[in-house]
């Protein structure tokens, strides 16, 4: 407690209770009982600010007596005003010196302060409408200062020393960065791209993708699996590759029996059917895929089918697409001889807008190439999650493998192959089929405008395409193609209890027979192994295990061991 010879201190000083401090005279008895000076207050004569008395009569100091600096001529007060006004000072607006040497004003209340009028102020103070400027799509913005006609390369390093070496280093700078020793079962997507995708040997199906759980992989502009983000190593995109860890033919036996590597496999029925609606005109031989599929839908066992459609842009391409209603896949019904990545749209996420159900309770059928099917079979054998694609895979309750010898890079069979070597106008192309070993294009009018022998188009097929003996899709549920009816049919083979549900529901609309010709899907069957076996630089081996390492790899297909050690 004070007394009345020692002040009472108070903490934090040298305020004075809510008073505030002001510029004044120095007093003698503004010190402690030691006769020194209050902290932080100068003594008498001393230049700086000094406290004050109190008034008895206000809360606010007396006047002032120090010097106080010289205030400008004009009738603003300055930020150390100790006036009543009752006007706030004005606040400084933030400016920067332009390329010019002037002032560059911001928008906002300090600019007239500085100097300047707000951009969306007029003379009269009214608040006008803001403009925006619409930013270019794909091109680098001029940072301020630069002329606003001029294009910034935003791979340019501004004022960069010019011995510098800044550029972004390789992933091999991971094996320098740790000592720590790597796992010999661990696979990165490095492998993939130099055992597969660079080596053009890529079948397009979109496994890799729809295995990858940190979704790492993405669709390039080229139709192509690329790395979108970091690779975590985890190897299911090389496992599940049917041209990288995939031994697909281990995955027939695990999926449909002993059986199912001799000859056409030992399915449940074949039949040769087409559909009776007139919209099978426009469909590729009998219809029996869409009129499947529409059964299906309307029987309430899918809500969608993952199907191909055209592009667009590009005539003749074909682009994954969930269909969800019967008019969608008599709009898309056909083939297109081309592949769509289609497992890699297995994310609903692209669909959202097309299902009312929970994601987790749809069911959907999928319509692919037997290497699609086989990488689908393989997926849903593991209760591993798969990222955005999980629910997608999980929903699969239909598979339907389409006959397939081959298929074909869009550029290369449409562009080189078509146009410019036989001059045909792909705008005016109305139906592409593979028959009896020929391409035959028709035009829009119905007419016949190529029939050639299919060998001829050997360069424009996906190579990786020549190591496949699935001709007939043994992991399916239902296989459907042309081979063994006459024009105009469909043959169907029901592989599964799933498939034979299936037919079941459709039948009634179908017009069917037994399959007119099993020979000759048996002759293409053995033509297609044939020649996986003269491309296949690996042994075909029924029995080994599921999943090939790529140490294996590599002793059978040459390449870098260790690729996700390489700057790539």
């Amino acid at each position: 407690m004070a007394t009345d010879e020692e002040p009472e201190l108070v903490e934090d000083g040298p305020g004075f209770a809510s008073v505030d401090p002001g510029v004044g005279e120095q007093h003698s008895n503004d010190r402690l009982a030691d006769g020194s000076p209050l902290p932080g207050v100068p003594d008498a004569g001393s230049s700086g600010t000094s406290v004050p008395p109190m008034s008895e009569e206000t809360d606010r100091t007396e006047t002032q007596t120090e010097s106080i600096p010289e205030q400008s001529t004009d009738d603003s007060c300055g930020p150390n005003c100790g006036c009543k006004s009752d006007t706030p000072a004005p606040v400084e607006s933030p400016s920067e010196s332009s390329a010019d040497g002037g002032t560059v004003i911001t928008d906002g209340a300090g600019a007239d302060a500085a100097g300047g009028t707000p951009t969306n102020v007029t003379e009269d103070g009214e608040l006008t409408n803001l403009e925006f400027t619409e930013p270019t799509e794909k091109v680098s913005q001029p940072l301020a200062g630069e002329g606003r006609d001029e294009v910034t390369d935003p791979t340019e390093r501004p004022n960069m020393p010019g011995d510098a070496e800044l550029d972004t280093p390789g992933y091999g700078i991971r094996a320098r960065m740790n000592d720590i020793e790597e796992p010999d079962d661990k696979t990165w997507f490095m492998e993939l791209d130099e055992g597969v995708i660079d080596a053009g040997r890529c079948i397009q199906c979109g496994t890799c993708v729809a295995a990858c759980p940190s979704d790492s992989i993405g669709i390039g502009d080229d139709g192509l699996p690329e790395l979108v983000k970091m690779c975590t190593g985890c190897s299911l995109c090389w496992d599940f590759c049917p041209r990288g860890g995939l031994r697909y033919e281990r995955q027939w036996k695990i999926t449909g029996g002993e059986d199912n590597v001799k000859g056409a496999g030992d399915p449940i029925t074949e039949f040769s059917a087409r559909v009776r609606e007139d919209w099978r005109h426009s469909s590729q031989d009998g219809g029996a895929v869409t009129g499947i599929l529409i059964r299906l839908m309307e029987a309430g066992e899918i809500d969608g089918a993952l199907i191909a459609t055209e592009s667009d842009e590009d005539p003749w391409k074909a682009e994954g697409f969930m269909a969800t209603s019967p008019e969608e896949l008599k709009d898309n019904t056909g083939t297109i001889y081309s592949q769509t990545m289609a497992l890699g749209h297995l994310d609903f996420s692209k669909w959202d807008d097309k299902f009312e159900k929970d994601w987790e309770d749809i069911s959907l059928a999928v319509v692919g190439t037997p290497c699609e099917i086989e990488g689908i079979r393989a997926l849903e054998d593991f209760e591993w999650e798969y990222g955005s694609q999980e629910e997608g895979v999980r929903a699969i309750e239909y598979r339907i493998a389409l006959m397939c010898t081959k298929n074909f890079n869009y550029e290369r069979l449409i562009g080189e192959k078509l146009e410019a070597e036989r001059g045909i106008d792909i705008d005016n192309v109305g139906k592409m089929d593979v028959l009896h070993g020929q391409l035959m294009v028709d035009d829009l009018e119905g007419n016949e405008i190529l029939n050639e022998d299919i060998e001829n188009f050997h360069d424009a097929a996906l190579k990786g395409c020549d190591e496949c003996a699935d001709f007939t899709g043994f992991c399916a549920d239902l296989t459907v193609g042309s081979v063994g009816s006459s024009d105009e049919y469909s043959s169907v083979i029901v592989r599964s209890e799933k498939g034979l549900d299936a037919w079941n529901l459709t039948e009634d609309v179908l017009d069917y027979h037994d399959l007119e010709d099993k020979s000759a899907v048996g002759k293409l069957q053995g033509w297609d192994k044939k020649k996986a076996f003269e491309a296949l630089e690996r042994p075909f081996d029924p029995d080994a295990p599921r999943f090939i390492d790529y140490s294996d790899h590599v002793d059978h297909y040459g390449g870098e061991l260790n690729p996700h050690e390489a700057d790539h």
